[in-house]
């Protein structure tokens, strides 16, 4: 099973709400083969490795290339809303953002 890991990038603060990274080299990856990633509890250059074992970061994999590669996706999935302090409700979603660089693993068979 070839595997690997690769570097999610949301860019400088304040980021952004999504990020994806192409996986490449693939050659012998096939268009029904099965892709996974998830969050590497390693420190990157921007978090340490609680950062990435705490973060409100889901990690998917998908969008096979036959012969290619595929493509790793990471999106917070934190739901901020501010509120009307007046009426103790939601008024609205603010759009939650990650920034900087988080490690990925990824496998495929």
């Amino acid at each position: 099973m070839p595997q690997g890991t690769v570097v999610l990038d949301f860019g400088a603060f304040p980021g952004a709400s999504d990020a994806s990274v192409a996986v490449t080299g693939q050659g012998g990856i096939l268009a029904g083969s099965l892709v996974e990633a998830w969050t590497a509890l390693a420190a990157s250059t921007d978090h340490s490795a609680d950062e990435h074992l705490v973060e409100t970061l889901a990690v998917k994999a998908g969008s096979i290339v036959a012969g290619t590669g595929f493509t790793v996706y990471g999106v917070n999935v934190n739901q901020n809303e501010e509120r009307d302090s007046a009426r103790s409700r939601a008024t609205r979603l603010r759009e939650p953002r990650l920034y900087g660089k988080f490690n990925v693993n990824w496998v495929w068979n």
